[in-house]
């Protein structure tokens, strides 16, 4: 636990103007971020008498080992640089609403040549039109079931819609009126994406327009006895009342609002919002924090504001925003939505009549919904401490390793030898963080060797990062001490204009910063487990006594009666069944077994998919496979005779002379895909991508704990 007066600046060095401020901890990590009205004296209220301070705030200035700061202009320009940096940085001490659901949307692709009506979840992308969030999905599918009859516009995916056009037959819903056929020509471009248009603008609220257009025609229809078409018409008109009943009427000036409202505890808060479009309530959704700062209600609804338009801009942010209580100061956050939407925006405290109304039904959502959240982890935080300490107690460690990394090696009979690394911190997985690793050096079933590598790269790296952070550590030059870097008078750090540069000395970031944040590997964790036993923990020992390393304790556990083993012990601990220790590290070393099985099936696949074989028509994956596997390369296949190709069940002579020609004619690529051969294959970056390790908000496919019995390790 770090003195705050060990790396308190002198008042003096303070600059008296707004600004942004990090704290940082040993690791040069930054846990938390803030913004000042006044610079001197926000961080003034950090260094008083720690028994003066809330526990939360006391925590977080004891686990900083430093604090510098960025002066900016605006309070306005403190916002926006606040949040980009709680978006870059994810410090541990702020505010982070978390949703416990990825909320769906109703998306019209308008970028497209065809717009296509579909649900969408997760980041939103340029040129798309979103309505909702919505609960679920299914909402969305019935409403647009609906509205399919008067805007039949494209639903299909670009795979139906491709085949579609090659074949000139259109699908279903083009068969029975729910889709004007675009990809058979049916209607053009243009008009197709005037359809889109329509939908868009019934979505957005703008419905009596097109009410009122269908009952003319309707009407019209009617006198001129073309009694068929007056009947669709009325059918029509039914099926948009129907989807406009969907939405009731909760603001009768059709207004564009956002609601906003809070439940909390001295622990938690729960975040309702309320999206009303048109008069009608047109999504929802809900978020729970852990309120890890002392913070007032208004602050809560600043931190809300943010999530909620940080990445948004234009119609997203509405005319009116309704919250239970205002920032303090309202100007900045006012000014900063204004500037997002492009016009004025309102942010008010509703006093009376449908709005006040309104908000005290989002405030009762809250509060339900802090209760769900409670109900269902009440024992989440409690579990997990206990767990730590389980495992502490167990390895005989000073203290709960907070940070926990765990290994695994995953191979095919020997071949496409790959590693894991998952990271765990307070029990909870930290998914930016997983990392994956190529064996190359050598080729076999030989697990030890390969956790010996994989640790031995791993932590030369943090040893490296260590270094290079020393190397910034300055005695008293500012410049030097990985936390600034002078500046022209005048310029603006990240764009930001008119910025003034804040005075030298102490622990201070001036205009244009160093960033100082430490590479992906220089984190050390309290704890390394392996997947295996007794060799596997001996070889990952072995690798940090190399790299004199002595401060982080080592263990595995093996699969087989789930002991729990430690370098240099003759016999394994034994955690008791219902032991939250043990159950916490199955859950990790499960998740690094997952990784690395991920990870090495889509290497198989890139090897069983790579080559002249994919060009061989009508020879799927299972005969590729075949081939493969009997002659053990291509090259090698390559050479074989017709006969000898035969040989490969369910190879004819036909296709065994189809797949000579295609060889013959084929160039071998450079370098070779099969690793059998011991051929090289391409080098990875020893990271896992977005789509590997898991998007916030999705889900993580839990994969076949127990394939190692099988072929696969």
């Amino acid at each position: 636990m770090a003195d705050p007066s060990s790396y308190r600046p002198r008042p003096g060095d303070i600059p008296d103007s707004p600004g942004v401020y990090r704290f940082r901890d040993e690791h040069r990590r930054v846990i938390y971020v803030g913004k000042a009205k006044s610079l001197r004296q926000r961080l003034a209220n950090y260094f008083q008498d720690l028994a003066n301070l809330h526990p939360r705030t006391r925590s977080m200035v004891t686990t900083a080992a430093s604090v510098e700061w960025t002066v900016v202009s605006t309070e306005v320009e403190a916002l926006q640089l606040e949040y980009s940096w709680i978006k870059e940085y994810d410090p541990r001490f702020n505010v982070k609403y978390r949703d416990d659901k990825s909320y769906p949307y109703l998306a019209v692709t308008m970028n497209e040549e065809f717009p296509r009506v579909q649900v969408m979840r997760g980041h939103k992308k340029k040129g798309v039109r979103y309505f909702g969030p919505y609960a679920h999905a299914w909402a969305i599918r019935d409403t647009v079931d609906l509205l399919l009859r008067v805007f039949p516009v494209r639903t299909c995916s670009a795979g139906v819609f491709k085949n579609a056009a090659r074949t000139g037959r259109p699908c279903l819903l083009g068969y029975i009126g729910k889709c004007s056929a675009p990809c058979v020509g049916r209607v053009s471009a243009e008009d197709h994406r005037e359809l889109a248009e329509d939908f868009s603008d019934f979505m957005a609220g703008r419905t009596g327009t097109y009410l009122r257009r269908l009952e003319k025609e309707m009407t019209a229809a009617a006198e001129e006895m073309e009694y068929e078409r007056a009947a669709r018409l009325r059918d029509d008109i039914e099926a948009l009342k129907k989807a406009m009943e969907k939405n009731a009427v909760v603001l009768a000036d059709a207004t564009d609002a956002d609601l906003i409202a809070l439940a909390e505890d001295e622990l938690e808060a729960a975040v309702q919002i309320f999206h009303v479009r048109g008069g009608r309530v047109r999504g929802q959704r809900g978020w729970v924090t852990d309120k890890v700062e002392d913070v007032t209600t208004g602050a809560l609804v600043e931190h809300a504001l943010q999530q909620l338009y940080g990445e948004e801009s234009g119609d997203a942010v509405p005319k009116e925003v309704l919250v239970p209580a205002l920032p303090d100061p309202v100007e900045p956050v006012q000014q900063w939505l204004t500037d997002r939407r492009g016009s004025a925006v309102s942010l008010r405290i509703p006093q009376r009549g449908d709005k006040k109304a309104l908000m005290e039904t989002v405030a009762r959502n809250a509060q339900q919904a802090l209760v769900l959240h409670k109900t269902r982890r009440a024992s989440d935080l409690t579990t997990r401490s206990r767990a730590l300490e389980e495992i502490a107690e167990a390895l005989d460690l000073d203290s709960a390793p907070l940070r926990i990394e765990c290994y695994d090696i995953s191979h095919l009979q020997g071949d496409d030898v790959v590693a894991s690394m998952v990271v765990f911190e307070d029990g909870l997985q930290r998914k930016g963080e997983y990392r994956r690793f190529q064996i190359k050096g050598f080729e076999g079933q030989d697990d030890v060797r390969s956790m010996h590598e994989v640790i031995t790269r791993r932590f030369r790296r943090y040893l490296a990062e260590k270094e290079r952070t020393g190397e910034w550590a300055g005695d008293g030059d500012p410049s030097t001490d990985g936390s600034s870097e002078a500046a022209p008078d005048g310029a603006a750090p990240d764009g930001l204009p008119g910025a003034a540069a804040g005075p030298s000395g102490g622990s201070v970031n001036t205009l244009t910063e160093d960033d100082g944040r430490p590479k992906r590997f220089a984190y050390p964790p309290q704890l390394v487990v392996v997947d295996g036993g007794r060799p596997q923990v001996a070889a990952a020992q072995r690798a940090l006594d190399e790299l004199g390393i002595d401060d982080i304790a080592v263990c595995g556990l093996a699969k087989r009666l789930e002991e729990v083993w430690l370098p240099g012990e003759d016999d394994p601990v034994v955690l008791p069944r219902s032991s939250e220790g043990l159950y916490l590290l199955q859950r990790i070393r499960d998740e690094a077994h997952r990784f690395a099985i991920t990870y090495q099936r889509t290497k198989r696949a890139k090897r069983f998919r790579a080559g002249p074989l994919d060009d061989v028509p009508g020879l799927g994956e299972t005969r590729k496979q075949a081939l493969i596997k009997h002659f053990g390369s291509v090259k090698k296949l390559r050479s074989a005779t017709i006969d000898q190709i035969r040989e490969v069940p369910g190879i004819g002579r036909k296709t065994a002379e189809t797949i000579a020609v295609a060889l013959a004619q084929a160039v071998p690529a450079a370098p070779a895909v099969n690793t059998a051969t011991g051929e090289i294959m391409e080098d990875v970056e020893e990271t896992a991508p977005e789509t590997t390790a898991g998007a916030p908000g999705e889900p993580v496919p839990t994969g076949a704990p127990d394939e190692r019995r099988g072929q696969e390790t």
